[in-house]
């Protein structure tokens, strides 16, 4: 459901930057460190919302990246301590269960 409220929000949003681009063609002047050019407006509004939109693709791709080599990270570490866990030395599991109810009581 999350995913659909996104979609339609995303919709939505290019929508209003389409309505907006299409009411403003005339041609504007862009000054470039190089030099200038006359443009539409509307492929430089077009452009600027392309740009941001990929930007933000690309920021969210580099951290769910790096999630998901944390992820890889402690799975790793935990996988190490569970020959621990066989041995004996690791706390009882009565202890681990009542320990996680009472941070659950102290955290709600």
């Amino acid at each position: 459901m999350k995913t659909q409220w996104l979609l339609i929000s995303v919709l939505l949003f290019a929508l209003i930057i389409a309505a907006f681009a299409v009411m403003n063609v005339e041609p504007v002047r862009i000054q470039y460190a190089f030099g200038e050019a006359q443009i539409p407006l509307i492929l430089v509004i077009l452009g600027s919302a392309l740009l941001g939109g990929l930007t933000v693709g690309f920021f969210g791709i580099v951290k769910q990246y790096k999630l998901q080599r944390r992820i890889r990270e402690l799975t790793t570490q935990l996988n190490q301590q569970k020959p621990l866990e066989d041995s004996g030395d690791s706390v009882p599991k009565e202890t681990v269960q009542q320990g996680t109810l009472i941070e659950k009581k102290q955290g709600e």
